[in-house]
Order: structure tokens, then sequence, then C-alpha cells
């Protein structure tokens, strides 16, 4: 909302000296955010002056253009008095107008500089302008002509054209509609500004009482449209200008002046907030009736766009059919034209969910929609009515026709109970019950009893509703800058909790892996999943659908990171990159198949509620994605590189496991969007926590990813609950190492993570560590066979071993591994 300062100070007086930084500042603390304060002029250096056309020749050119060759009166202001020789291309101007001149050494919007220099055979020394040229409107085509009581030549033409108006632009959040509307902002600045005083309500006027001679109106839908109000003029001049301040203040509110009759409902919408529209009489056949419209019903609008309604739109019609959309855009076939003499004035009240729906559905935005779906004061419909026949009266040469047609009551407001020590206790400031019953009266409200407040709301804040409104109210008043900054003191000993501080500690061990972190967003949609390839049956598939998703293609809260992460590696790979690891942390969603509630913030909910509540939300288990793409090790002059494989994914997963103590167990399963054959299921104690190997060649194509790349995702929650969170430091034993080797010949079908298993149970306590560090198969172990080499260390923490300590131990991890596997020595 774009408001002059001037114009706001029709209504309020501010103490002189009070500047608009003041005024913009105090706003913005109560709730008007300033988005920024405009000055017409403020990129017009130099005279700029009014001139009076003296002699103006028309002298056609070769190119077929007519240009003026012009003197112009500029009295004094050329520092010669002489007249000034101008070359105008325009030729909307006559002889003895007032224009506004621009002399030699100005610089126009655009450091467009103005100097004297040879045209079309003359010595142009400045310009006339137009609007579009001082960057005060789009009217390129003609100069501006200066009413005739303008000013004298030589005047200074800032004052005349507005241009030193400072215009204040606020952020208008959708709660506080009365600040579309001068009449909200001035009366904001009255209660907010220090010395402000003497607010004037702009829709406070004496109107005439309604009678039966009006235009007849029919409301069948009161719930959609309570009140209706209906002016008639008549002998109206389609002709007439639109009068400078009226034109000038709607331009300054970033609306385009259209014709008098058009740009006086913009006008006064502007003023009192009050949506106007105005129909001409003539195309009228028959009482208005507003209704809901009938599924099918078709309406041409204003912007000639012919529209299938809803049987949820409120639409405006008269014997020859629907004429407007209610609240939202009139018709075309009873629009104010070129030819209109009689006029009538609609003043009405909307429901504003029916506007903001009908205005969504259609795609439709508009000044009037935007405040109508926001909720307009209810009372000022004749005030605002009144308002505009009297403009077209004034200015247009009207007559107001005698009828006054009132249809319905405006909705009576509620009345709110609240303590009256409530918003001191919300804000921690001392704000006793009479400073908060002043607040509350300064913004409009009717405030009685003591302790116990009833409030009544003004009608033209329908967003005060409860208890936390006014509260809010009271605050804002008195000043959000003034609210005590109180850090709260955290008791002794506490910090971090457990689950805390291990999700820090698993992602730092995986960014030391050589992972980079990465955040995407929790939506998926059933593309993702055909794109990872997951069964149908999957419960992957079974995902909470969201009501009001930001994109179509992605309405589920994900059950899985991996879904993001891929989308993201892929836009890696397409901006670059070939060897790269990304990672994230993050919840997924799993629903449970209870019903959600949503509670009233009245009060806070019972044990009861609140279990329900709990039984109804969606299970959020914390997980750990990670993607492996390209080189695992680089080529260099130290040696060979070498391609991520499934085993980089598992060893990932298997250090994070191993920071908080607990060893993984693997085994090959068949699991989507994994590779067959080389994906590893992860489990804690026969719990599954997740995945890790290589993906599907078919999931790597459909991400835009190389075949061979690599990822995994484990639930963390599982090793939050059962990991050791402070680790016992290791002791190093000072004695000689005995070494020992092993070849153990098994099926291929048996992992090595079992064989492995049963040889560190078997070896005892006095096995240091175990390596699997080579795998063969070949003819000479047999089809189907594959022979796993195991480097054994053995130590005691306290001696030395004996000679066939060691031996022993190894033979007795060799024959529990024989027996749990069918291992054979090789």
């Amino acid at each position: 909302m774009k408001a002059p300062v001037s114009w706001i100070k029709e209504y309020v007086d501010v103490p002189e000296g009070t500047t608009t930084d003041d005024i913009t500042r105090r706003l913005t603390m109560t709730g008007l955010k300033l988005e920024a304060v405009h000055s017409p002029g403020a990129a017009i250096t130099g005279p700029l002056v009014i001139g009076r056309v003296l002699t103006k020749e028309p002298e056609p050119q070769k190119n077929g253009k007519v240009i003026n060759w012009c003197t112009v009166d500029v009295a004094d202001a050329n520092d010669t008095g002489e007249p000034q020789g101008i070359v105008c291309g325009a030729h909307n101007f006559e002889v003895g107008d007032l224009v506004v001149v621009v002399l030699p050494g100005a610089v126009l919007p655009g450091d467009f500089a103005i100097s004297a220099r040879k045209t079309y055979g003359h010595l142009s020394a400045g310009m006339i302008c137009s609007a579009r040229e001082l960057g005060i409107g789009d009217d390129h085509d003609g100069i501006i002509v200066l009413p005739a009581d303008a000013g004298v030549p030589g005047q200074d033409a800032r004052e005349v054209l507005g241009l030193d108006e400072e215009i204040i632009e606020f952020e208008v959040n959708p709660d506080r509609a009365y600040g579309l509307s001068l009449r909200g902002i001035a009366r904001d600045v009255a209660v907010s500004v220090e010395g402000a005083s003497n607010f004037r309500d702009p829709a406070l006027r004496q109107t005439p009482a309604a009678n039966d001679a009006g235009y007849p109106v029919v409301l069948a839908d009161t719930a959609g449209c309570p009140v209706f109000v209906a002016r008639k003029v008549t002998g109206f001049d389609p002709a007439a200008p639109t009068p400078a301040f009226i034109a000038d203040r709607i331009a300054a509110a970033g609306m385009r002046s259209i014709s008098l009759a058009v740009d006086v409902t913009n006008y006064v919408m502007l003023e009192t907030g009050r949506p106007i529209h105005g129909y001409d009489a003539d195309k009228l056949t028959g009482p208005i009736v507003v209704r809901r419209a009938v599924a099918g019903e078709k309406l041409t609008t204003l912007d000639g766009v012919v529209r299938e309604l809803s049987a949820e739109d409120l639409v405006v019609t008269d014997d020859s059919g629907i004429i407007g959309l209610g609240g939202v855009m009139g018709g075309e076939t009873t629009e104010m034209s070129e030819t209109t003499t009689s006029i009538v004035v609609e003043s009405a009240h909307w429901d504003a969910v029916s506007m903001f729906r009908t205005g969504k559905r259609h795609k439709i935005s508009s000044e009037a929609g935007k405040r109508n779906e926001r909720g307009v004061d209810p009372t000022i419909c004749e005030a605002a009515a009144d308002r505009v026949v009297e403009l077209l009266v004034a200015h247009g040469g009207a007559t107001a026709d005698p009828g006054v047609t009132v249809v319905g009551t405006p909705p009576a407001q509620p009345t709110i109970t609240v303590a009256g020590d409530k918003a001191a206790r919300v804000s921690g400031m001392e704000i006793s019950e009479q400073t908060a019953v002043e607040a509350l009266r300064a913004v409009g409200c009717e405030v009685t009893g003591t302790g116990t407040l009833s409030v009544v709301p003004p009608p033209w804040r329908p967003d005060l509703t409860d208890p936390q409104d006014t509260t809010e109210e009271v605050i804002r008043l008195v000043g959000y800058d003034k609210v005590p900054s109180v850090l709260p003191v955290p008791p002794a000993g506490r910090g971090l909790t457990r689950a805390q501080q291990l999700r820090r500690r698993f992602s730092r061990v995986v960014a030391a892996e050589g992972f980079t972190e990465v955040v995407t967003f929790p939506f998926v949609g059933d593309a993702d999943f055909d794109q990872m390839r997951v069964p149908a049956d999957d419960v992957r598939r079974k995902a909470l659908r969201l009501e009001n998703p930001l994109s179509s293609e992605a309405p589920l809260m994900t059950t899985t990171v991996l879904a993001g992460l891929l989308r993201t590696a892929g836009r890696n790979v397409g901006h670059g990159l070939s060897s790269f690891g990304i990672y994230e942390t993050a919840t997924v969603t799993v629903p449970r198949g209870g019903a959600t509630r949503i509670l009233s913030v009245d009060h806070g909910p019972s044990a009861d509620e609140f279990a329900a509540l709990q039984a109804g939300l969606p299970a959020q288990p914390f997980h750990l994605a990670l993607v492996g793409v390209g080189a695992a090790e680089e080529a260099g002059w130290w040696g060979e590189g070498r391609t991520a494989d499934w085993a980089d994914a598992v060893d990932a997963v298997r250090v994070v496991a191993d920071s908080v103590g607990i060893d993984l167990a693997a085994r090959g399963v068949d699991h989507a969007p994994w590779h067959p054959g080389r994906c590893a299921e992860l489990s804690v104690d026969d719990t599954v926590i997740g995945h890790a190997g290589e993906l599907h060649p078919k999931v790597c194509e459909a991400y835009g990813l190389p075949r061979g790349s690599v990822a995994a995702e484990v639930d963390l929650d599982v090793l939050i609950e059962r990991g050791v969170h402070l680790r016992p430091a290791p002791t190093f034993s000072t004695h000689p190492v005995a070494k020992e080797d092993v070849a153990l010949v098994v099926d291929a079908a048996v992992p090595a993570a079992e064989v492995e298993a049963a040889l560190r149970e078997g070896a005892g306590p006095l096995l240091e560590s175990i390596r699997l560090f080579d795998v063969f198969t070949g003819e000479q172990i047999g089809q189907g066979r594959k022979s796993l080499a195991f480097a054994l260390r053995f130590r005691a923490a306290d001696r030395t071993l004996k000679e066939g300590e060691a031996s022993a131990a190894r033979e007795a991890a060799v024959s529990l591994a024989a027996e749990r596997t069918g291992a054979v020595q090789r």
C-alpha cells in the first residue's frame, strides 16, 4: 500500500517537525512495516518551471513527422527574461496553455541530461515535458498541460506537480486489512506517533436515510453478502476530466487514471478501504440480485475473459443474467464507458472467505478483491457510496437521485473476555490494566469491566477475535521495542542431551570420511519412488499426503532421505562434478494410521487430548543417507586411483556405528534402489537398521548418475538407543604382537561377516584384531566356492605370549568357523 504523506496528514494532525522517518519508524513498530519511501522528484535536478506557450508553429518534416517550433515564456528562470525556443513533438496543447518546462542544466530520471542543442533546423533550449519523462506517469505522447490557475511563468513546477511529495509504501500483513486505506493508516498514526491527535475519520459523515425510491436490490444469500447499498446519479458528463488531486493521488498509490467515474471509485476505496463498483444504469434491466452461481454458468468479466462459474461463487445478476462476480470483478455487459450518463453505485459487504476462494479459483487479483478477501468494515457501505456520489456530482456534473437503497445489516462484532493483566503477563512489561484499556479504546474497541475485561472490537478489525489478539494490540501500542530482553538461565550441569551429542558425533564422523553435508526438501511424489524402483507394495510408498503441498509433483512427506539426496547428486553431476560424496541426516515421516486432530489454541491440551494427539502423529525416525559418485581415491603421483564400490558405502556406515561402540552385521539382500547382489542389509542384534551398496543401473540412469554409484541409508535412532555415549579410553599393551594368517574355503553364498564373527568368537580374549585381506575364486577352489584370507593379531595386555598360545587360539578360531559355516582350511 502506497500512501502520500500529505494525504495521511489530511486526516490526522502530527506535531510540527515530525519527519517521515518518525512516522514510518513508529508505524513499523506497531505493525505497518515500512517497505520504502518514494519521492517522485528525487531523480530530477536543475531548473523545472512553469511556462506559458507564446507561439506554436507546426513544421512538417521529410520523414512525415510534424514538429512544433514553440516559444515559451519562463520569465527570469532562464536568466535572460527572453522567451525560450523549444522544439516539441507533441500536439495536445495550444498557445496560451501553461506547460512544464525543463531548462538546460537539468537532469531527468534515467540520468537524462538536458542541454541546448540544434535539432530540426532550430536551437532547442530545453524541453516541454510529458508525465513519463518526469517519471510520474505513463503518458508519453502528450505533454502535461497545467490548469490555468496553476501558477505563473518561471515558478518552480515541483510543488504544482507534487514532485516533492513523500510517498510511504507499506507492507501490509493479511490480518491488517485496515492498512490498505488512508483511513486505517491515519488512525494508526494517531495512536502510535507521539503527539499525533485529532483523527478525522473520512468515513464519518451524515448520509441520507434509506427509502423505497432507490434501485431495487434482493439479497438471496445474506451470508455471502450481508449488506448492499445502492445509489444512483443521472446527468453525468462522461467526458468530464478527473480533477488533478484525484488523479495525482491514485497515481501516487500505484493505480492508473482511467476516467472520472472509475477514478472516483478507486479514490474512495483508497480513502476508506471500501471497494466500490459502478454500473451503467442504462444497461441494467430489472432488480439487482445477489446469489450463488449455478455450476456451469458463464460470465465475461471486465478483463474480457469468459469464466465458467462454480456453485461457490457469489454473483450479481439482473433480469439479463449475471452481471458481475460479487466483490471480485464486474461484468462486461454493464461496464461504464465513454457514453455512460447514469450510474448505479454499488457499495456492498462480502464474505471474506468466499472472496478469497473465488479469486484463487478464477486467478483474479484486483485491488478490490485484495481488500474484500481480507475483511472490510461492514458499517461504512453507506458512507462510501455517499462519498462517491458527492464526487460525481461535484466534478462530473451529475445529479444525485433521491433514492437510497440499503439492504441487510452489518454482522455483529464478538465480545471478547480477557484478563486485565494479560498483556503484562505475556510481555513481561509493567502494563497496568488502565494502560491496557486505554490502548484498546485507542484502536476503537469498546471496553467494560475491571479485572476481567469485556472487549468489543471495532468493525474495521475483523482480525480481533480472541484474548490473544487483544493482548497483541495492547503490546504493540505500548511498543514492541520496550519488551525487555531477558535470557533464561540454564540449570547448572545441563547442555546438549545424549541424543543431540550423538547426532553431532555421527555428522562429524561422516564428514571425516569425505562426505559433504546437504539439506534437501522432505517432499516426494510417486515419480520419486518409481525412479528408485520401489515396488508397489513396499511400505515406503505408504507416505503421508499433504493437504496443501508446495508442488503437485511432490505432495507426500518422504519416508526415505535417499530420494532427495539422489536428486541432489544428479543435479551436481549435471553441473559437471564427476567425483563427490554427499550425506544428509534428517527425520522421515512414517504414518501410523492414527487420525490427526487440530486442537484449540485458547487453552492447553488435557492429558487425554495430548495422548490422542500423540497417537495420531506419524513416527519420525532420524535417518542418515549418503551417496558416493565416481572415484573413492583419486589417481596421482602416489599411484592409481580407485572407483567407489559397494564396500565403501558399507564401510562408511560401519565407521558411524563404531563411533558409538556398535559392530554391524551385514548380509546380502535384494532391496531397491540397490543393485541385486551388491546390497548389504545392516543390522544390530537382529534389528535391521538400513541398507548400503551399489545403486541399480536403472536408478543411476533415472537420476543422471554414472553407473557404479553407491548409497546407504540407516536409522540412527537405533544406534543412539543402543550405542555407548562415553566410550572408555583404549588401553595399549607394550608386549609384542603375534601374527597369524588363515585362509578358509567356504560356499560362495556364505557372507564373509559370518566367517569373521565365528573366528573372532573362537579366538578368545587374546585376539586383538582381525582383518579380511583377500577374497579368491577360481578353478583351484572349485565351482561355487571362495577363499577368504584373514590376518589375525594376538597380544596379551600383561605379558608376552608363550610359544603355542597364538597358534592354539588360531586353531580354536578355525574350528569354530568350520563348525558354523562349513569352512575348510586351505
